[in-house]
C-alpha cells in the first residue's frame, strides 16, 4: 500500500467564529482573511522540499498524493476535502525547507458555513480529535531587535544597490533587513496571530511550520480556470489626520519612483501568466490599498487559465515577482546575496494552501516573522530600490513594515 494513500472525510458542522482558538498552541496551522478561512490540527502527512525545482517538485507529489487518496467530499467547494498548507523558501539556495503540510483535522469557515476535514493514512484509525477551543494562554511580551543587518549596514546596502542601477546593473532590488527576538518558554503563539488577524483583518494572516505573518499581497488565487492576483509596490506612511492622510495618499499615487517601481512589479506578474492563461487583464491605473499604517499602490490582475495548471505550478512560474526581488530577476537576486547577510527563509516566499484540485490561495509571505521550535524569532521587511531611492527613507519604509509584526509580538 503506498503509504501516502489517504483517508479524507468532509461533513458540514455548526458555525465556530473562532478558528483561531481551534489550533496548536506552538505549531499552529492558519490561513484566514476577515475571520474566514481554513485551521488546521495535527499532521497527517509531511512533504519537505529544497532547491532550484521547489515548487515544481511539490506539484508533482501533490499530484501523487491526490491519486492515492480517498476522498468523501459531500460540500465540494473552495476550501473542502483533501488540502495542504504550505509555505517555500524565497531562495533557490536557501537553508530552510519548503513544506507541504496536510493536517489531520482541518476546519473551513466561510459566509457563515462551517465545515470539518478528517485525514488519515488509509488502513489506519480514523483521528479522534474532538473540535476544541482552548483559551488563549499567558500574555507575553517580546522585543525584536536589530539582526544580521542594522540600521547602518542597511542604508550602506541601500546606497550601494543605488549605485549598481546606476551603472545599469539592473532596474530594481529589493533589500531586506532583519529583526530577532526570543518567545518564553510555553508560549502561545495563538496571541501573536490573533493580534495580526485583529489589527488587519482585510490581509491574510496566516501560520505554517513556525512562519506566522499577515500578508496584503495576493501571489495568486486559482478557482475553476480563473486566476487573480493583487500586486503591490509603492508605499508611503499613514498621515496623522484626514487631511494628511489624503495627501499621503496623493502623492503616493503621483510619485513617478513609486510608479516605476509598481510598474515593474506588474510586467513582471503578466510576464509570468501569459504563457499559461487565454485572457489576461490588469485594472488599467493602479489604485491606493489603505492598511492601518500605510498606503500601498496596488493592481489586480485577473485572467482564465488555459493550460491546466494548477496553484502550485503558477507559484513556480510567477516566483520570485519583481514585487520582492527586482528586475532583472537574475541580477536582483545576485544582488540580494550579495548585500543581505542573511538566509531570507520563507520571507517573502510563497506561503498558502492548495486543495486536491490544484485550486489555492497564495499570498507572498510578507510581515512575517519565522518562529523555530526553540523559539527563536525572525522577523524581516524589505523595500523596493530604484535610481531615485533614498537610504534614509528606505530604512523608514522597513520601520513602517515592521509594525504588525513587532506590535504583534510586543
Amino acid at each position: 500500500m503506498n503509504a501516502q494513500a489517504l483517508t479524507v472525510e468532509t461533513t458540514p458542522i455548526p458555525d465556530i467564529r473562532q478558528l483561531v482558538l481551534l489550533l496548536d498552541q506552538r505549531q499552529p496551522l492558519l490561513w484566514m482573511r476577515r475571520n474566514q478561512g481554513l485551521a488546521g490540527v495535527g499532521t497527517a502527512l509531511r512533504l519537505e522540499f529544497s532547491g532550484p525545482n521547489r515548487m515544481t517538485d511539490a506539484a508533482s507529489a501533490w499530484q501523487e498524493v491526490v491519486a492515492a487518496a480517498t476522498v468523501t467530499d459531500p460540500l465540494q467547494r473552495t476550501g473542502t476535502g483533501l488540502l495542504a498548507f504550505g509555505a517555500f523558501a524565497f531562495d533557490e539556495s536557501s537553508a530552510e525547507t519548503s513544506v507541504l503540510i496536510v493536517p489531520e483535522v482541518i476546519v473551513g469557515r466561510e459566509n457563515g458555513q462551517c465545515w470539518v476535514t478528517r485525514v488519515w493514512h488509509t488502513g489506519s484509525a480514523a483521528p479522534a480529535h474532538p473540535l476544541t477551543l482552548h483559551p488563549l494562554g499567558n500574555e507575553y511580551r517580546i522585543s525584536l531587535l536589530p539582526g544580521a543587518l542594522k540600521p547602518a549596514a542597511y542604508r550602506e546596502a541601500v546606497a550601494e544597490a543605488v549605485g549598481r542601477i546606476g551603472s545599469l546593473e539592473l532596474n530594481k532590488v529589493v533589500l531586506a533587513r532583519d529583526l530577532v527576538g526570543r518567545l518564553p518558554d510555553e508560549s502561545d503563539l495563538r496571541r501573536t496571530i490573533t493580534k495580526l488577524a485583529l489589527g488587519y483583518p482585510d490581509c491574510w494572516t496566516y501560520a505554517v511550520d513556525g512562519l506566522v505573518g499577515s500578508s496584503p499581497e495576493t501571489l495568486i488565487r486559482a478557482d475553476h480556470g480563473e486566476v487573480n492576483a493583487r500586486v503591490l509596490a509603492g508605499t508611503i506612511s499613514r498621515g496623522a489626520d484626514a487631511v494628511a492622510d489624503t495627501e499621503a495618499a496623493l502623492a503616493l499615487a503621483t510619485s513617478s519612483k513609486d510608479g516605476d517601481e509598481h510598474e515593474f512589479a506588474v510586467q513582471s506578474v503578466l510576464k509570468s501568466l501569459r504563457p499559461h492563461t487565454s485572457v489576461l487583464a490588469t485594472s488599467e491605473i493602479p489604485f491606493t490599498v489603505k492598511l492601518p499604517n500605510l498606503w500601498h499602490l496596488a493592481t489586480d490582475v485577473e485572467g482564465t487559465l488555459s493550460d491546466g495548471s494548477t496553484s502550485l505550478d503558477l507559484i513556480a512560474a510567477l516566483h520570485p515577482t519583481a514585487a520582492v526581488a527586482g528586475t532583472p530577476t537574475q541580477s536582483a537576486l545576485a544582488l540580494i546575496r550579495e548585500l543581505e547577510p542573511f538566509d531570507r527563509g520563507r520571507y517573502a516566499g510563497p506561503v498558502g494552501w492548495v486543495g486536491a484540485d490544484g485550486d489555492g490561495e497564495w499570498a507572498i509571505a510578507l510581515r512575517c516573522a519565522q518562529v523555530s521550535r526553540t523559539g527563536d524569532v525572525t522577523a524581516y521587511a524589505g523595500c523596493g530600490i530604484v535610481l531615485d531611492s533614498n537610504p534614509e527613507h528606505e530604512l523608514a519604509e522597513t520601520k513602517m513594515k515592521f509594525r504588525p509584526v513587532v506590535e504583534a509580538f510586543g
